[in-house]
């Protein structure tokens, strides 16, 4: 069986735990973009609740009721899939599932809607289980302005951070069309989902930029010419990823982690970091897709 076999696998025999009436948080990631046209397949009468921008708009395109924490503050179940999945305490006292998360960027968002969820389904393939996490790099949202003070931090606890970087100005995302040669603003780039962020010199500086600052209007499908700090974005230069938040992301190379309840704590006590990966005693229930169908591991 290969990895995408097994991703569909599991995300099929997740969509069993759905029931009409119910509220579901939608994860963000390859195996939760399966689940979730797999659930809106079945046409259940269901709310949802998304842990990233993408999956908000992909269960709307796919007819899903989408809604916010705002007006459902209280989930039954969130379904999601991670980058490491670990057994801690296994058979003994304060059993549970350890996790690493954030690969695909919606660290922060994905631990806030699992916080509001009764039950946490983690859906993987059989090569995310691991005996100690810490071999895929953890993933630390960090507020832009402290990047400077963060990751030097990170790197005295030895965690060897490293700037996430994406193609693109914008969530790592092509740009959406260019204006033609007889556009009043010709040669500039259009964003069909821009949001309101400022760059300082100094963060162009950062960004790898050669012009003057930028500033994106809160607007859509705004053109921005290509004489800006983000130029060499549109000729496909990399640039750092940021969050549906706007912040950047440090993948730390860590290695084992022996105690992620130790090394969660001190990363924590960092100011200016957002949030971190590791999800530690969240999920409630691991759905493991392998050779043999899908396991169940339970703390």
């Amino acid at each position: 069986m290969t990895q995408d076999e097994a991703k569909r696998l599991v995300a099929r025999r997740a969509v069993e735990f759905v029931e009409n009436g119910m509220v579901v948080g939608l994860g963000t990631g390859t195996t939760a973009t399966l689940f979730i046209r797999e659930l809106a397949a079945r046409k259940l009468d269901i709310r949802c609740v998304a842990s990233s921008d993408a999956s908000h708009e992909l269960a709307k395109s796919l007819g899903m009721r989408v809604e916010t924490l705002v007006e459902l503050p209280e989930l039954d179940v969130y379904i999601d899939g991670a980058d490491e999945v670990a057994r801690a305490n296994w058979g003994g006292p304060g059993a549970r599932l350890d996790l690493i998360k954030g690969g695909g960027g919606a660290l922060l968002r994905e631990k806030i809607v699992a916080s509001a969820a009764r039950e946490f389904i983690c859906v993987v393939d059989s090569t995310k289980v691991v005996e100690h996490l810490g071999k895929f790099p953890l993933p630390v949202e960090v507020i832009k302005m402290a990047l400077p003070l963060v990751e030097p931090r990170l790197a005295a606890l030895g965690l060897n951070p490293k700037l996430r970087r994406a193609k693109g100005p914008l969530h790592g995302q092509a740009p959406a069309k260019t204006a033609g040669a007889g556009s009043a603003k010709a040669g500039a780039v259009a964003y069909p989902e821009a949001k309101a962020v400022v760059y300082s010199e100094a963060e162009a500086k950062v960004l790898g930029a050669e012009a003057r600052a930028l500033a994106f209007p809160e607007a859509k499908g705004v053109a921005y010419p290509e004489a800006t700090a983000m130029a060499v974005a549109a000729k496909g230069d990399e640039r750092p990823y940021l969050t549906d938040e706007g912040n950047y992301i440090l993948d730390c190379a860590c290695g084992r982690i022996e105690d992620p309840e130790v090394l969660a704590a001190e990363i924590r006590s960092i100011v200016g970091v957002v949030e971190h990966g590791l999800f530690l005693g969240m999920a409630t229930l691991a759905l493991v897709a392998g050779d043999n169908g899908v396991t169940e591991l339970r703390p």
